[in-house]
């Protein structure tokens, strides 16, 4: 379990939205450009809406137009095998109850404890509405339209990917879709670090809880397990933002914890 810490209370994370490359798509970063101008009837607009919640399930609408996560749990868990070979991973969707989301960990894991880390405001922030300088622009295709989803990635990302990576298994755990997810974790995940990914209550993940710390800014994700959680701030848009530097020394304060 990780140490304990006092912390600022999270920040409430402003409205976004994350987004969702077709099957099979290869994902490009591109230049800041306007968005297309979507449907404009009223029923192609609920045709493009309806999409698009089911692309982003585990959000809903906030008053503002934008989008915040339910409470709700996902009754399906989309899990990617582990990125040992250069081929895409395969996806499988494993129902609640069957069995762990995640196989054994590899032989380099073995010895160490797996460290769950959130996505969405707690590594970057996704937005549909432009943003200054994103770290990339991922093209998302809805009813035949193209939509940008611009990304900010918190800082010392890199940094912080590469430290764990290092001492600890690595799994993603997101509310989103693996088709947000994956191509996003794709180009994010510079020195191939991440073993798993997926969303679900860290009970089924087949690992002993005593060895796994989950970061993430939202109670929500972990209330099944709050003994194993290390709450963090929301990252919105701070580039001075510190969280990921301050986590470190206390992470490698909990790889040697007994539990």
């Amino acid at each position: 379990m990780p140490p304990k810490r006092k912390r600022k209370r999270p920040v409430s994370p402003a409205p976004c939205a994350a987004g969702a490359s077709g099957s099979g798509q290869q994902v490009t970063v591109r230049d800041v450009g306007a968005s297309p101008v979507l449907s404009s009837t009223p029923l192609q607009q609920a045709s493009w809406q309806s999409q698009l919640r089911c692309l982003l399930c585990c959000f809903v609408p906030d008053k503002t137009g934008g989008y915040v996560k339910t409470k709700a749990e996902a009754q399906m868990a989309v899990v990617s095998s582990p990125r040992a070979s250069a081929a895409p991973p395969a996806l499988q969707m494993i129902a609640r109850e069957r069995e762990h989301l995640i196989g054994p960990k590899i032989e380099e894991d073995l010895h160490k404890k797996t460290l769950v880390l959130d996505l969405d405001e707690t590594l970057v922030h996704s937005s549909f509405k432009p943003i200054p300088s994103p770290d990339y622009i991922i093209p998302v295709e809805i009813d035949g339209k193209l939509v940008d989803v611009y990304v900010l990635k918190r800082p010392w990302l890199d940094h912080f990917m590469e430290a764990v990576g290092s001492r600890f298994e690595v799994v993603v755990f997101t509310a989103s879709l693996s088709k947000y997810a994956d191509p996003l974790l794709d180009l994010m995940d510079k020195h191939k670090v991440i073993r798993w990914r997926l969303f679900r209550d860290l009970s089924c993940m087949g690992r002993d809880l005593q060895d796994i710390i989950i970061v993430d800014n939202s109670p929500h994700s972990y209330v099944f397990q709050p003994a194993n959680a290390m709450p963090c701030r929301s990252f919105i848009d701070d580039l001075d933002d510190q969280e990921l530097l301050e986590l470190l020394p206390i992470l490698q304060e909990a790889e040697c914890a007994p539990d």
